[in-house]
């Protein structure tokens, strides 16, 4: 009996251990998935307003999908579909540009609606006095309304939600909620009708930015399936887009229209179709599921089967927040306030939308010539805005993404196969030519001197060097060592960022032993002199008998800059700016122009000629990208100081934690990766050199994990607004006093802890020895 006691006495302690275990096992997994991911820190309304331009919307990192919102296009400031200061959608189209300064895209418009059929996307614009909300749309400027035959919708942003991966918002005219998550070639739509209502979907193929359809078609497979192409004329001269679309629910009643007349049939080929799709009594939900693939509407349904072969739409906002997760925490900062974690952190997310997939799931893709390609051994990738990005975008993924821009180097050498030269500004399959300079060039050869793996280096260096040496935008004269008369348009910005691809492929040519090579890039690198006026020291055109202008204001934009204006361009040296110094007339002369950069006004007359130039300080215009290595360039004469306050002044007033918190386009990542470097304290001021020059550090911490699994760690101490001068730096626990640390030494791991005052330090970084 004591025997009998003691068991169950032992079974019920036995019993209350494991409760005990399994409780404490429930609220540790309670805890961790409590515990926020970086996407809590990611805003992707920062920059959707004012000339931000940027995508909002689901998507996945670098995914082909962008799906999200549009308004009604307006010009410059919808180049990406969606503006905040708007207040009317007119639907969801599949893809987006992110922060371009010039629209495309937005394919494949869907929007769920209710009551009678409506076949337009159009509004009215009802005549009112000026206020903030008056808009200008074909000349008339009023307030937006939807017109009686639009299936268009007003909305509100209390009822809008978005985040890494999802988006949601209500249509308030038909009482619909709306909501999107995406995966890489797919997205997924879920809509929740109102009861008992009479309910409609419309497919527009019509609808775009900035673009006209052609050839478009489609049709029903079955009464689950729609599939389909969009043709389009735009900034992309010749874009095809195939699609697939599997619905929850029985398609019962579909219509073809070309435009708003009615065809015969399920299956129709127009310049301006569209699909309608029909209930009676719409469902409760209705579920979408829309593949695209550059190939055919085959290969979009393969990816729908292959990427969401299922109906869990919140497994598939999970599994869409996990990737964004993944990729942001290739980065790790401790920051002073949540504020700059989210301007951090939303940075990061924004230069992660592009450069964009362009290929099937099974890899299939089809090039610039318009052949389809298989069995291809890279993820194929498009929208390329080279101009902007090689500053800092493609620097950053260097070392956030080496794997994806090994294949991104791949790209562009299948580009250079089917087009015969290096890419300037690729838009899938299409080659835009938009912007001065091959910027690919520059891309390319950094990437192999910064060890990235994964393709052939002899071919990369043979397309460089054939590029270089064309006829075509200038070419003919720069590889002569010759200027390019100022007849043709943008000279001068052309030659300088041509003399940075040449100097950025001088140092390829070196490091794989080809000395003449490397000795002809250099000098050509050089060429940037040839515009050079002494009488008062600014890069000019030349007339073909190389005059210089008779008259000439530096504050003007003038037709042989590009996006600028002679005082921007002035520092487009990256590449030598020891030798502009030598060039102004040495370091003082140099210190004192470049102070007059920061202060100098535009005259009334001028002011306001260039929607680029923004974010000004003086002269210098943070809003467009010749400018955004000029702060950085008082570390190579001796006075780091003013690089940190300039820096610091930039990321203070020109990137806030609100919709307009990017000062000028986003431009496909480069304005938010300009943050990313100079908040870390870093800038790659001429990235084929592996230099990265020390600015001041707005975070506390951040750690970068390297592609030899040694972590690097930058460390500020005693960091707050006003300790924004560094007084010391010691790296590994040695004292360091270069004003720049390098590529090789970031890789091999360790931490650089920067200590910071609120005086500069006037011998930091002032040695000829410690410069960059």
């Amino acid at each position: 009996m004591k025997l009998l006691k003691k068991q169950i006495a032992f079974s019920i302690l036995s019993i209350c251990i494991m409760l005990f275990i399994n409780l404490n096992i429930v609220n540790a997994q309670k805890k961790a998935k409590a515990v926020p991911g970086l996407t809590s820190f990611v805003d992707p309304m920062i920059g959707a307003g004012g000339h931000g331009h940027v995508f909002v919307g689901a998507s996945v990192p670098f995914g082909a999908v962008q799906v999200g919102p549009d308004n009604h296009y307006k010009g410059w400031d919808w180049c990406s579909g969606y503006n905040y200061a708007d207040s009317l959608m007119i639907g969801f189209a599949q893809t987006h540009l992110s922060g371009t300064g010039i629209g495309d895209l937005a394919d494949i418009l869907i929007m769920p609606y209710t009551g009678r059929v409506r076949l337009s996307e159009g509004i009215n614009v009802v005549k009112t006095p000026a206020t903030a909300n008056t808009v200008v749309v074909n000349g008339t400027a009023g307030v937006e309304q939807v017109s009686d035959d639009s299936y268009s919708s007003r909305y509100s942003h209390k009822y809008e939600k978005v985040k890494p991966g999802y988006y949601s918002v209500k249509l308030l005219n038909y009482d619909v909620d709306v909501e999107l998550t995406a995966t890489e070639r797919v997205a997924f739509h879920r809509y929740h009708f109102p009861a008992g209502k009479e309910g409609h979907i419309i497919i527009d193929l019509k609808t775009g930015i900035n673009s006209k359809s052609f050839d478009c078609n489609i049709k029903q497979l079955d009464p689950y399936t729609l599939v389909g192409r969009r043709k389009s004329k735009g900034w992309a001269k010749d874009r095809w887009i195939f699609f697939a679309i599997k619905s929850s629910v029985p398609l019962t009643k579909f219509n073809v229209y070309s435009d708003t007349q009615l065809m015969d049939g399920t299956d129709g080929t127009a310049d301006a179709i569209k699909g309608l799709i029909s209930f009676e009594k719409a469902p409760a939900t209705v579920m979408l599921k829309v593949g695209i693939s550059p190939v055919s509407p085959e290969n979009a349904l393969d990816n729908i089967k292959a990427e969401i072969p299922g109906w869990d739409f919140e497994s598939v906002v999970k599994q869409a927040n996990a990737k964004w997760n993944k990729e942001l925490s290739t980065l790790s900062v401790e920051t002073r306030s949540l504020s700059d974690k989210r301007i951090f952190y939303t940075s990061l997310f924004h230069t992660m939308i592009d450069p964009a997939m362009f290929n099937d799931h099974n890899g299939d893709y089809r090039g610039t010539d318009k052949k389809v390609y298989t069995n291809v051994p890279f993820t194929n990738y498009s929208i390329f805005s080279l101009w902007d990005t090689y500053r800092a975008a493609n620097p950053l993924y260097i070392l956030t993404q080496p794997k994806r821009t090994g294949d991104m180097i791949n790209s562009m050498l299948a580009i250079y196969d089917q087009q015969g030269r290096l890419p300037i500004w690729h838009l899938d399959g299409n080659e835009t030519g938009t912007m001065v300079g091959i910027s690919s060039m520059q891309v390319v050869a950094e990437a192999y001197l910064k060890g990235i793996k994964g393709f052939d280096a002899q071919r990369a260096f043979d397309d460089i060097k054939s590029t270089a040496n064309l006829d075509l935008l200038g070419l003919k004269y720069v590889k002569n060592f010759e200027f390019i008369p100022s007849s043709e348009s943008r000279s001068v910005g052309k030659a300088l960022e041509y003399s940075i691809g040449d100097g950025s492929t001088a140092l390829m040519a070196k490091a794989m032993g080809k000395m003449d090579d490397y000795d002809y890039f250099l000098k050509r690198s050089q060429n940037y002199k040839l515009y050079y006026d002494p009488s008062d020291g600014f890069f000019k055109g030349r007339t073909a008998d190389g005059k210089f202008p008779a008259s000439y204001s530096p504050t003007k934009a003038l037709n042989y800059y590009a996006e600028g204006n002679g005082w921007q361009y002035l520092w487009l040296v990256p590449q030598d700016v020891k030798g502009l110094i030598t060039l102004l007339g040495g370091e003082n002369a140099f210190n004192d122009k470049l102070d007059s950069l920061f202060v100098t006004k535009t005259p009334a007359s001028e002011a306001g000629k260039l929607a680029d130039l923004t974010g000004l300080i003086g002269q210098y215009a943070h809003g467009n990208e010749p400018s955004h290595h000029i702060s950085y360039l008082y570390s190579f004469s001796g006075q780091q100081w003013k690089t940190a306050e300039k820096a610091r002044y930039i990321m203070k007033n020109f990137y806030p934690n609100n919709p307009d918190g990017i000062i000028g386009n986003e431009d496909c990542g480069q304005m938010s990766a300009w943050y990313v470097f100079s908040s870390m304290g870093l800038y790659p001021v001429f990235p084929a050199s592996g230099e990265y020059v020390i600015g001041s550090p707005v975070v506390n911490k951040a750690t970068i994990q390297t592609t030899s699994g040694k972590p690097f760690t930058v460390q500020a101490v005693n960091n707050s607004d006003k300790n924004i001068y560094i007084q010391s730096i010691t790296l590994n626990g040695k004292n360091y006093k270069n004003g720049y640390i390098t590529h090789k030494q970031m890789m091999q791991g360790g931490t650089m802890i920067m200590t910071m005052g609120s005086k500069p330090n006037y011998n930091f970084g002032t040695s000829a020895a410690n410069r960059p």
